[in-house]
């Protein structure tokens, strides 16, 4: 009876072996036909053809890590900040530079993440991941760090940094952000600033003193000689005028506007006006301003600078504009949600025009100081163009590289500066400005927009 009872449990216990290698099997024909297409085809055993996909992956595993690794490296020794935090904005990761910009101490290697505003006290950065994650797209934002320390005395040697951030949107919520320290870029540009700004002063009193000189000269001279004073003043005027340009736009990036300089004005009656002290140019090619929006417009600004604002703008129209067209001036008040400032109504303003517009790798650039994109405005005419357009495009000149428009025998070129004076004044406003070419004219487009401030404000 034993011996039956042993027979029996063997027997049981090969078909159990029996039924378990079945399913091996299976399971190893399952796993073949993910790893290989063809494996029902190769003569080799099942196991043979596993052992050979599991060395497979392992080396292309392998791979990866090197691929990594070198990354990381690279990464390490890079001139800008790298971190990379997850879904929950846990630092993962961070090179050498960005522990050197925010301050992270080089023994913080913890055995899990910790959050990041644990260990870099910028909100600013924080807000830069978020909008990362939940735009799904890059990034940008500026901002200025000021680095913390658990000891007093460490916070008055440690200044503040002007940082450039990139938040880049990674697999499984999670962000990497690059980030640039931009505080010797602006070091630098104060310089800049400072030269240009101490250069202009010391031009400012000898061309008012040749201008003195020619203006007194040219009284006196036979009146066939007085063609080259004439041209003397002019060119003396345009340098003068590009000195007080300069001037302006430093003054106006020292100081930024003050509440005291505000002042309750009709933002209507001040494009009027301007166009006025502008219609002798205008009536040379025969343009019409075209105004559409509200009759009156009371608004808090500064007066003068908005009224360079538009010089500036319209002057501009005026002369890019081809022969017996329009200026086209919108204004309007956009009070959607989407749109508002801090709450605040905008206060929309365009000038569109007709002449051949920015080219598009010039626009990102057209508020930059001295920045020229006159090349592309000499457009060619087609060849059914009126003899007006063709007497306009004729009297566009090339001269170094750059644009100027001839009228009356003189060349009157522009300083480079109109437009960075008019995002500076937009932006002493707490404004923005934008330029682009109009999908029907084709001609610039510039928008405007500022906050409208209730005149009893």
């Amino acid at each position: 009876m034993a011996v039956l009872d042993f027979l029996l449990g063997l027997l049981v216990g090969l078909l159990l072996l029996g039924w378990q290698q079945i399913r091996s099997n299976v399971r190893l024909k399952k796993v073949l036909r993910k790893l290989q297409s063809s494996a029902d085809h190769s003569p080799f055993p099942l196991t043979s053809q596993l052992s050979l996909a599991v060395s497979q992956h392992r080396k292309e595993q392998l791979q990866l890590q090197q691929q990594l690794e070198v990354l990381q490296q690279i990464l390490q020794v890079a001139p800008i900040g790298y971190l990379q935090v997850d879904d929950e904005n846990r630092l993962l990761w961070c090179n050498l530079q960005a522990r050197n910009i925010l301050g992270i101490s080089p023994e913080a290697s913890w055995p899990k993440p910790r959050l990041l505003l644990e260990l870099v006290r910028s909100y600013e950065l924080d807000d830069l991941i978020e909008q990362a994650r939940n735009a799904g797209q890059p990034c940008h934002s500026n901002w200025t760090f000021y680095p913390t320390s658990a000891d007093p005395s460490d916070l008055s040697r440690q200044p503040a940094i002007t940082l450039q951030g990139y938040g880049l949107p990674l697999p499984d919520n999670q962000v990497g952000v690059f980030l640039e320290n931009r505080q010797e870029v602006m070091a630098l540009m104060r310089q800049r600033d400072q030269w240009t700004s101490d250069l202009a002063h010391e031009l400012k009193t000898p061309l008012t003193s040749i201008r003195l000189v020619a203006e007194t000269l040219q009284i006196r001279l036979d009146p066939s000689l007085r063609t080259w004073v004439d041209r003397l003043i002019n060119e003396t005027i345009r340098l003068s005028n590009l000195v007080q340009d300069l001037l302006d736009l430093n003054q106006m990036q020292r100081a930024s506007l003050q509440l005291s300089q505000l002042k309750t004005i009709d933002l209507v009656s001040l494009i009027h006006a301007v166009w006025s002290s502008l219609e002798p140019l205008a009536r040379r090619k025969q343009l019409r301003l075209d105004y559409s929006g509200p009759e009156r417009l009371m608004m808090q600004l500064d007066e003068p600078r908005i009224h360079r604002l538009l010089i500036n703008l319209l002057d501009n129209s005026i002369k890019y504009s081809p022969v017996e067209h329009l200026i086209q001036v919108k204004v309007s008040v956009d009070t959607t949600q989407t749109t508002t400032f801090a709450g605040v109504p905008l206060v929309c303003l365009e000038v569109i025009d007709s002449g051949p517009g920015f080219p598009e790798k010039a626009l990102p650039y057209v508020f930059e100081r001295f920045y020229r994109a006159d090349p592309s405005r000499s457009r060619v005419l087609p060849a059914d163009s009126s003899e007006l357009d063709r007497e306009s495009s004729l009297r566009t000149g090339m001269t170094n590289g750059t644009v100027q428009m001839q009228y009356d025998g003189h060349l009157q070129g522009g300083s480079g500066l109109g437009l960075a004076i008019v995002r500076q004044i937009v932006e002493a406003h707490q404004g923005s400005v934008s330029a682009s070419n109009h999908p029907e004219t084709g001609g610039a487009w510039l928008q405007v927009r500022l906050p409208w401030h209730s005149p009893n404000g």
